[in-house]
């Protein structure tokens, strides 16, 4: 499924959390993405306790966090959505450095920053050290419905395709003497992009026949392979169990 394409958040290293089954790393961050989202957002201790669990993974995986950190700017418009809430909350204020902000927004700020951030380091975490391929397959041990799992594989099939597509288109463009920059010609851009959303139904139309004609009855084969070890197991859990161990402590505390 998808042999031969690479994604750009893919670290190729060899480590140990590399080298655990899929599934076994999937279930890991869902648990731990689970219990962040469910603690309090007036535990702080907490989330720091959480980010060192993911720096330690982070140092297992070797990967780097200047690579880990320049990959999650892509939370910055919930963290531009975050700084804006305590100046638009309600409720009781306090004064800093002159101005009057929300105690309840600054909660909502720092719960949306806090989580949101964990959230993507661990998604990035899983990404670098599993392909494409690999996290379709875990999806799929998983027991994931069927329908998630094709989507995801065709999509990663003809991804590159669909990018060679709007590459060809706007080289056309840009061989016409047409390089719309501005607001006012995004109709150039807007025109572009239907015709590849055109391009791409009537291509997947054509494979779907196609496969049809070859006897697909709506579902691909399993993944085959080995199942992921009991001891993978084990060691994939350290990380929600711990994230569990913390919440349960800041809870009692």
């Amino acid at each position: 499924m998808g042999a031969g394409h690479a994604h750009p958040l893919h670290l190729d290293r060899p480590s140990p959390v590399h080298r655990l089954a899929p599934e076994v790393k999937i279930a890991a961050v869902l648990l731990f993405t689970i219990i962040v989202v469910v603690t309090p957002r007036t535990e702080f201790w907490a989330f720091g306790g959480y980010a060192l669990l993911l720096a330690g993974v982070a140092a297992a995986a070797r990967v780097p966090a200047l690579w880990l950190g320049k990959r999650a700017t892509i939370e910055l418009p919930f963290v531009l959505l975050a700084v804006a809430l305590p100046f638009a909350g309600h409720g009781p204020r306090t004064e800093w450095l002159g101005l009057s902000l929300s105690i309840d927004g600054l909660h909502g700020a720092w719960n949306i920053f806090a989580k949101g951030t964990l959230g993507v380091l661990a998604s990035l975490l899983l990404a670098a050290t599993t392909t494409m391929r690999d996290l379709i397959v875990g999806l799929d041990r998983l027991h994931c419905p069927a329908v998630f799992t094709q989507i995801a594989t065709f999509m990663l099939r003809y991804l590159d395709v669909l990018a060679d597509d709007a590459r060809r288109m706007r080289i056309a463009r840009l061989a016409r003497g047409y390089d719309p920059r501005f607001l006012w010609q995004v109709k150039a851009f807007a025109v572009s992009v239907g015709a590849l959303f055109l391009r791409a139904y009537e291509r997947g139309e054509r494979v779907y026949l196609a496969m049809v004609s070859r006897g697909y009855t709506g579902r691909l084969p399993r993944a085959q392979g080995e199942r992921a070890p009991a001891g993978q197991w084990v060691a994939a859990a350290a990380l929600p169990v711990a994230t569990a161990g913390i919440a349960l402590a800041a809870a009692l505390g």
